[in-house]
């Protein structure tokens, strides 16, 4: 009676380590999606920096030509 206790047991020892295994190797491939999560989102906040700066200097030429045409007088 006491073997099958000690198989009983090793069948759950095996079970608990191919578990960590699989545990461990999830974590793994978590910590990579996260770290090119990470580096996806630093592109985007820089593009997105890029495209802020872009739209306020269109904005400050805009309204540069705008000033300009506000001195034309166009009445007779």
């Amino acid at each position: 009676m006491e073997l099958g206790k000690f198989k009983e047991l090793e069948e759950k020892i095996k079970d608990l380590v191919g578990k960590y295994s699989v545990l461990k190797r999830r974590n793994h491939e978590l910590e990579e999606l996260l770290k090119n999560k990470e580096r996806e989102l630093g592109e985007a906040s820089i593009s997105v920096e890029k495209i802020n700066e872009e739209r306020d200097a269109v904005r400050t030429r805009v309204d540069s030509l705008l000033d300009l045409l506000q001195d034309i007088d166009v009445l007779p």
